[in-house]
């Protein structure tokens, strides 16, 4: 068995690259990953990151719960399991003030669905898939991605998915509204990092805020997210990249945004 931590991290200038990496058993999740992930995610804030990248290690994203673990957090009631693991991490992602870009490398299944699924920007190889399996087990979708997968692609999508556990080809995916962009595998690390290297380099208060409003706006009325929308434009207004982006706009160079 390894030694080698289940959540491996690692900064690229500004941005985050963390991987999931129990690579033997295709990165199935258990408790103990969970928690390094999510203080993995506030590691990187703590350093300075801008962006994160999440991938995989090996030849797949995330297979889901590891069904074969004897953990103790595999053995207590599932709920419970739930609540204490798999909720805190999806709410980290959900508060972080720093943009999420999401690599799937190979099979997203079950809650690696999920995992998949809360980046703010998903690019998946060609050859990867989405599979909600829980139903084939006799169990219900949970990590989440039941709102993930309801929010981006509907009812209908989401009933059909999570009934019938089969397999969802990348360009279906993204024919579904549920990821952003679908390249060859060959092509898919480098797409990922471009984009959270840009991420990285924009103004980066102004994003944290951007991913908080979307996520209000879900499950708000027009007239609340009016107010959020001017919450938000207070806040924006008063940082250094906001006075430095109208002046690069008035003087017609590029802007050189630093975060704050």
């Amino acid at each position: 068995m390894s030694d080698a931590p289940s959540v491996l991290f690692d900064m690229d200038g500004q941005v985050a690259v963390v991987r999931l990496n129990r690579p033997e058993r295709l990165n199935a999740i258990t408790p103990e990953l969970l928690d390094l992930l999510r203080e993995t995610l506030g590691r990187a804030v703590a350093e300075g990151a801008r962006a994160v990248l999440l991938t995989g290690e090996g030849r797949a994203f995330c297979a889901g719960a590891d069904l074969a673990a004897r953990g103790a957090g595999e053995m207590i009631e599932p709920g419970a399991n739930l609540r204490a693991h798999y909720h805190p991490v999806a709410e980290t992602f959900a508060a972080l003030p720093i943009p999420v870009v999401t690599a799937i490398n190979g099979a997203a299944a079950g809650a690696g669905a999920s995992l998949a699924l809360l980046g703010d920007i998903v690019v998946a190889a060609r050859s990867s898939y989405l599979l909600l399996a829980f139903a084939n087990i006799g169990l219900v979708p949970d990590a989440g991605v039941t709102w993930l997968v309801a929010k981006s692609a509907g009812r209908a999508k989401a009933l059909e998915m999570a009934l019938l556990g089969e397999r969802m080809t990348a360009q279906e995916a993204a024919d579904a509204g549920l990821i952003a962009r679908v390249v060859e595998d060959e092509a898919l690390m480098e797409t990922a990092m471009g984009l959270a290297r840009k991420l990285a380099a924009m103004p980066t208060v102004a994003l944290g805020l951007i991913r908080k409003q979307v996520a209000a706006a879900l499950t708000s009325t027009l007239s609340d997210t009016l107010e959020v929308e001017a919450q938000h434009q207070s806040r924006a207004a008063q940082t250094s990249d906001f006075r430095e982006g109208v002046m690069a706009f008035l003087q017609k160079r590029p802007a050189q945004f630093t975060g704050g």
